[in-house]
């Protein structure tokens, strides 16, 4: 104790006449504050009463050497030192801000690095000026993503410069993909950031901001052959919330030309399935109502932890398709998993996002078709509707085998809702395979659609052995093509509901108008409602309002490419809306 303290003393030069007080940061190194001439009475005062109130010899003592015969007693919890109030305590915690930007992985990266910094001692804030740590946990998937983390990190900067000299030195860090591609440029670009944490190296930052207080730059970006944060429970964001994401895959190893997801986020593993089981049923039990599996290739998930099923035979691939890998052999797959958190709770809703076409043998479907709780609702990433591109992007089939695949996928699970990923000015695509793209949309007729123009990131595939030759023009306006076609498909597909009754999740008040609700339906469609009372769904003639988390009956009145709107018929449960729709 003596060194910190003779640091402290010896600055007291830096203020000539101002009294100094001290406090322990959450790493332990002293902080400096200072009080004007005016609180020196008070302040003297106050320090004699917390003096009077401190340690005495026998509390230095307590922990001395044992008595002998008490070797194998339990320890008596530690008492708080008497001179350390917990408000004290409260003001030396570091508050950390996190901003999230991307997919919904990111959203629960954000979850497990908040639930590590937690348990080292932060504070979380919502509010960016009390913030003495601020975190973003960033996209590298597009360049238009990195660009808005490079404005924000200017402005978060000029931030950092008004800090006042009597708090603690504000600390930003880059979390996530960007921080694993650009790690070299955002260090010594302009000198902007403290900390860079990759996707695997979330455990690491309390080291790292330990590394940051002492006014060095720290990073860590290695990939991992098996981190999948299985014992870290995420802590949710929104606690209040009606639904949730559970990853249970980290990783890709598709290897398609124009992704950089595999030099981000490394190779595919898997969670254990009795840690995901876990996390579900801690969910359940919190009152969450919908759960999203979650993985950048979710459903070639392959638990191998359990060696009992480590020479399972590999399932099939979707007919018509092909990978670049050997089949892997060995491990509870998808299906099983998808089986067993089904089974956690008949009341929760089940999504999962994001899988490759190449991944659904008719077991996935099948049980799709048959459990109730399984939303009927299917993302297919197209990406393009021409086999040449498709063959130049590395997708492993052909147009007619993904139509075919949708042939399929319709006829074993009826009213499925369909949604997909496209990018618009691949290398080489001339005007024919655009339109070939544009007749795809038209001829599936998709409910949602993710739709881009391409952007070229170094270290992929395409980056290598292609030229990113469509001009930027050209991209936007086959892009906006695309969006338009997409739009006038996507809304006659929501169109046929319309007169028909959807069961929808209430999520809480619409953004727009305080006397409307909104959730999702089966298909993961917005829908819209007026905030009105309606029966209970116990048959007893009561009238209620809904309240999010609860299931309800809209039945439809119009249709747009994006959201559906009706009227409120009554609550219900998923068991009891399975028997009626």
């Amino acid at each position: 104790m003596l060194q910190p303290l003779q640091r402290v003393l010896g600055a007291a030069g830096a203020f000539p006449g101002r009294p100094l007080s001290w406090a322990a940061g959450s790493e332990g190194r002293a902080r400096l504050s200072t009080r004007g001439p005016g609180e020196r009475d008070r302040g003297l005062a106050d320090f004699s009463a917390r003096l009077a109130a401190g340690p005495t010899l026998r509390h230095f003592l307590r922990n001395a050497s044992p008595a002998q015969g008490t070797r194998h007693q339990l320890e008596e919890p530690e008492e708080p030192a008497p001179y350390l109030t917990s408000s004290i305590l409260e003001e030396a915690r570091r508050k950390v801000y996190l901003e999230t930007y991307g997919c919904q992985m990111n959203v629960n990266d954000t979850e497990i690095a908040w639930a590590i910094l937690q348990k080292s001692g932060y504070l979380r804030t919502r509010q960016l000026e009390e913030a003495d740590v601020i975190l973003l946990v960033t996209c590298s998937v597009r360049e238009k993503a990195e660009q808005a983390i490079w404005n924000r990190l200017r402005h978060l900067t000029a931030l950092k410069s008004k800090r006042l000299r009597s708090q603690a030195p504000l600390r930003i860090g880059i979390l996530g993909c960007m921080a694993e591609r650009l790690r070299e440029e955002i260090l010594h670009k302009e000198k902007l950031v403290d900390i860079v944490a990759g996707p695997d190296a979330y455990r690491d930052l309390p080291r790292l901001l330990t590394v940051a207080e002492s006014g060095q730059q720290a990073a860590n970006v290695l990939l991992s052959l098996d981190e999948t944060y299985a014992d870290v429970l995420p802590v949710q964001t929104s606690p209040d919330a009606t639904s949730a994401f559970v990853s249970i895959m980290r990783g890709c190893d598709n290897m398609c030309s124009y992704c950089i997801v595999p030099f981000t986020r490394g190779r595919e593993r898997s969670r254990p399935v009795a840690s995901i089981l876990r996390e579900v049923q801690m969910l359940s039990d919190q009152g969450v109502k919908e759960v999203t599996l979650l993985g950048q290739n979710v459903n070639s998930f392959r638990d191998t932890s359990e060696v009992q099923f480590r020479s399972a035979a590999a399932p099939g691939l979707s007919r018509g398709f092909s990978t670049i890998y050997k089949a892997k052999e060995g491990g509870l797959r998808f299906t099983h998993l998808l089986d067993q958190v089904s089974r956690v709770d008949p009341e929760m809703r089940i999504r999962f996002t994001s899988p490759h076409p190449k991944d659904f043998p008719d077991e996935v479907l099948q049980l799709i078709q048959e459990r109730r709780n399984i939303c009927k609702q299917l993302h297919l990433p197209a990406q393009s509707g021409s086999s040449r591109i498709l063959e130049a992007m590395r997708r492993g089939y052909t147009r007619e085998a993904y139509l075919e695949l949708i042939q399929h996928v319709r006829d074993s699970i009826p009213g499925v809702s369909l949604s997909s990923d496209f990018i618009a000015g691949f290398c080489s695509e001339t005007e024919g395979d655009h339109q070939q793209t544009v007749s795809l949309l038209r001829q599936v007729r998709y409910n949602v659609g993710f739709l881009f123009a391409y952007s070229m990131r170094q270290k992929t595939r395409a980056y290598h052995r292609l030229q990113d030759d469509v001009p930027a023009e050209v991209k936007r306006r086959r892009l906006e093509e695309l969006i338009s076609v997409f739009r006038e498909e996507a809304t006659r597909a929501n169109g046929a509901m319309v007169g028909r009754s959807q069961l929808v999740l209430v999520e809480g008040p619409s953004k727009r108008s305080a006397a409307q609700l909104c959730g999702r339906n089966d298909g993961n469609i917005r829908v819209v409602f007026p905030d009105t009372e309606m029966e209970d769904g116990t048959g007893s003639g009561a009238l209620v309002r809904a309240q999010p988390g609860d299931y309800v009956l809209v039945k439809i009145t119009s249709a747009s490419s994006q959201t559906l709107k009706g009227v409120l018929l009554r609550r219900t449960t998923l068991r009891e809306s399975a028997a009626r729709l």
